[in-house]
């Protein structure tokens, strides 16, 4: 059996009718025989344009969606508004696509309650994925003109970590099960993508997944209600690093605030995201 691939090819946002069939045309060509994932803003969604999107191979439909408060699109310059999303999220479902949301933290005038209250309203229309960027200050742009005149302040690296993370607890609480972070490592390549300033690290999705274990661990360790020197843990083998974390960082940090030394180990029986048994010895 061959495994077939969905690649993700860009943005039809910025394109002219004209451009996105050009675009679609061409990539079609070159990839027959992978699934084609594109992203759009909601309001540019219609059905003739997903008639078209269907003939060219497209099978999965990302929306770009930073927010579902009014007030903070606006601020951001964008048009749509949350009927948009729930119109076009309706019609890529009715027309049997996958769809899944591009969710932006940190955006400017936007809260830790503003984005939570985006989750909930997104995850009532259950999407097929949702995934989570941190708002960076790109060259060249409004933003980096709002930074430079001192109206924006982009998130810092933890505090982008931590929103991060607090929308993938929504999300899940939600129900939403499929949640990713997007990649930040195919950027500041260029004079396009060069940034400026922002949470910026190109292991930004582990440093989030690494925060996400740290808790769960922290967790576990509270719920023994003793005091412990040594935890022993076990996870699936692709998710170790996770558990000590980017440079060790998780281990470091038990041990500076805890006093607790964790040894993890490998067992591919143990699920994705999942902890098995946890051993402790007391001191």
């Amino acid at each position: 059996m061959k495994l077939i691939n969905e690649i993700f090819i860009g943005s039809l946002t910025a394109k002219t009718d004209k451009e996105q069939k050009e675009f679609l045309s061409n990539f079609r060509d070159e990839n027959r025989k992978d699934k084609i994932k594109i992203s759009i803003t909601p309001n540019l969604v219609t059905k003739d344009l997903l008639k078209t999107l269907k003939a060219y191979g497209v099978t999965a439909i990302e929306l770009e969606i930073q927010s579902t408060n009014g007030y903070i699109l606006r601020k951001c310059g964008y048009t749509y508004t949350y009927e948009d999303i729930k119109k076009a999220t309706k019609l890529i479902k009715w027309n049997r696509l996958k769809v899944s949301f591009q969710v932006g933290v940190g955006l400017p005038d936007s809260t830790k309650i503003d984005e939570l209250n985006t989750a909930k309203e997104l995850a009532k229309l259950k999407p097929n994925l949702v995934r989570i960027y941190p708002l960076l200050v790109v060259k060249n742009t409004k933003i980096e003109e709002e930074y430079n005149e001192g109206s924006f302040e982009p998130l810092t690296l933890n505090q982008a970590i931590e929103r991060c993370k607090e929308l993938i607890y929504a999300f899940n609480r939600y129900k939403v099960r499929e949640i990713s972070i997007v990649k930040q490592n195919e950027l500041n390549k260029s004079e396009e993508t060069e940034i400026v300033a922002g949470a910026y690290h190109e292991q930004f999705a582990q440093l989030v997944a690494d925060s996400i274990w740290y808790d769960s661990i922290v967790d576990k360790i509270k719920a023994f209600n003793v005091k412990v020197k040594k935890v022993n843990i076990e996870v699936n083998p692709k998710e170790l690093p996770n558990i000590y974390g980017h440079d060790n960082e998780n281990a470091k940090k038990l041990q500076e605030y805890y006093d607790v030394e964790i040894k993890a180990e490998g067992n591919p029986d143990i699920k994705m995201r999942k902890i098995k048994n946890y051993n402790s010895r007391s001191i």
